[in-house]
């Protein structure tokens, strides 16, 4: 009896060094830079994980209108995700997009619509509205929890993320597709540094990706 108890102490210890290892989380810091090395404000940076990436449900988000301008101007979402459209302006906006991976028209309207857009594939959705040709918005739709958008000095850091192997990739509008990528492997409680260029400077007048 005291041998299987014994027993029962060691695989419990053992289960616990296991589970400690696999629950260590690192974290990376990326820098975005454009072609010439100008840090990248609003990039989206994110890790798409060897195994299946986990998902949370359900999974929602906000854009606003302000001012005849969408707030966030960029945004980063996991496929799956229902993003509401409320209007804040004291004037109505007819939101739209053309894009692929969600192709959508709400009609003229003010107050917040009541249902929101579920985003169901991957990729990049160019957002406009039909009254105001200004207003333009970038959602980029993916298929991993572990993304984060740069600060003003293109810096972003990606915390407690599980080790393991991943592809870091970065995106800045007004690109239509991701970058290919860079296979990556986090330690755990490691701090990895990484720098990505894009070959993409802000055009903020330009809605590319959008065949209208």
């Amino acid at each position: 009896m005291k041998r299987l108890t014994r027993m029962h102490s060691a695989l419990y210890l053992l289960t616990l060094a296991l589970f400690g290892t696999l629950g260590h989380a690192a974290a990376l810091r990326v820098r975005v830079e454009n072609s010439q090395g100008a840090p990248l404000a609003d990039a989206v940076v994110y890790l798409t994980p060897a195994l299946a990436a986990p998902r949370s449900a359900p999974l929602s988000a906000k854009i606003d209108q302000q001012h005849k301008a969408f707030v966030p101007r960029v945004s980063v979402v996991q496929v799956g995700t229902a993003i509401s459209f409320p209007n804040s302006d004291n004037i109505r906006h007819s939101i739209y997009s053309f894009s692929a991976p969600k192709i959508f028209t709400l009609k003229l309207y003010s107050g917040t619509p009541s249902s929101p857009v579920v985003f169901d594939k991957t990729g990049v959705v160019v957002l406009g509205c039909n009254i105001h040709d200004q207003m333009v918005a970038w959602v980029l739709v993916i298929d991993t929890p572990y993304m984060l958008r740069t600060d003003g000095e293109g810096n972003a850091t990606l915390s407690n993320v599980p080790a393991g192997d991943y592809v870091l990739r970065a995106w800045h509008e007004p690109m239509s597709e991701e970058d290919a990528g860079v296979a990556l492997h986090l330690e755990g409680t490691a701090i990895a540094t990484h720098t990505i260029r894009l070959d993409a400077d802000p055009q903020p007048d330009k809605m590319a990706g959008m065949d209208r």
